[in-house]
């Protein structure tokens, strides 16, 4: 049986609530008549797909041809990728201002700067993203290559949304970082927030399952395997029990730190240079330099209880 249509007065009924400006706590109507762009997840893939064709030519975008196509493909994608950008972060600027007093042609200003500024750090990215791919492939026997690295590497994808998406945070744009590293996220299943500090040749192995808090810290040449988890203890809480934000929450990892799967660490300790630790393990205090942390073995286990 065929289900009955509402009748064009119910749908009124509704959309008129829908439209209701005193129920919308979470938008901004009042821009809509300026013409403010809208948040949008399909543009965002595509800022991320033209920033990393950008700096890695031939393996996120078409095959190169000769150095004029090259030349001629670069300047396009970066004059999309402008315009995106733009597009994308007058929305994240428009989305952020709450009270909606900023002239739109103001926001949209503060916007051409800061793509700007973000397309002029991508030759900086780069040689950051190298160290990384060299790490990846000098650490895991099983890479045949750096290319193979670049093209087949979660980590290294997850890597690459996180540099794009800490740039932009860095420079002052709101929401679109957190968008950026989300879409990672789910194609990857890494979690690197874009407040993350993280130093040169990073690698993530494997990678499924890492989660990588807002205020961590992490040196040069730090490598993690999957399931690794730098997290927070607790909150701090304000008089109205509600979470404080931007202290401090997670742990420093200094330089050349080795951290096993499905290892967690939480709070604001700090990982010394050199240490390792074991996999599967619950840390909550600082670990010396060079030192290393492993679960007890079964036969001392046992001898313990016995």
């Amino acid at each position: 049986m065929e289900p009955t249509a509402p009748s064009p007065t119910h749908i009124d009924a509704i959309v008129d609530k829908l439209c209701s400006l005193d129920d919308m706590h979470h938008v901004c109507p009042e821009r809509r008549h300026e013409g403010q762009p809208v948040l949008s997840n399909q543009s965002v893939e595509r800022i991320v797909q033209l920033a990393s064709g950008l700096l890695f030519p031939g393996f996120f975008n078409d095959s190169i041809e000769s150095p004029s196509v090259l030349r001629s493909m670069l300047t396009l994608a970066c004059h999309e990728l402008r315009n995106l950008l733009i597009h994308q972060i007058t929305a994240c600027f428009c989305f952020a201002d709450t009270s909606c007093s900023t002239p739109l042609r103001d926001i949209n200003q503060r916007a051409e700067a800061a793509s700007d500024k973000f397309i002029s750090l991508l030759p900086d990215l780069r040689r950051t993203l190298d160290t990384d791919i060299d790490a990846t492939y000098l650490g895991d026997p099983a890479a045949t290559s750096t290319h193979e690295v670049l093209v087949c590497y979660p980590g290294l994808r997850a890597t690459i949304s996180y540099r794009i998406a800490h740039s932009l945070l860095k420079l002052g744009v709101p929401i679109l970082p957190r968008m950026i590293s989300e879409l990672a996220h789910s194609a990857t299943g890494i979690d690197i927030h874009p407040g993350a500090e993280i130093g040169e040749g990073f690698l993530i192995d494997h990678g499924t399952g890492v989660v990588i808090g807002a205020t961590a810290i992490i040196g040069n040449n730090v490598k993690l395997y999957q399931g690794v988890t730098l997290g927070a203890r607790s909150f701090v809480t304000d008089d109205s029990n509600n979470p404080v934000k931007g202290i401090p929450r997670h742990p420093i990892i200094g330089d050349d730190v080795v951290i096993y799967s499905n290892t967690t660490i939480l709070g604001r300790v700090t990982i010394g240079r050199g240490a390792v630790i074991g996999g599967n393990l619950w840390v909550a205090r600082d670990v010396a330099p060079g030192e290393k942390l492993v679960q007890a073995r079964a036969d001392n286990f046992r001898s313990s209880i016995s």
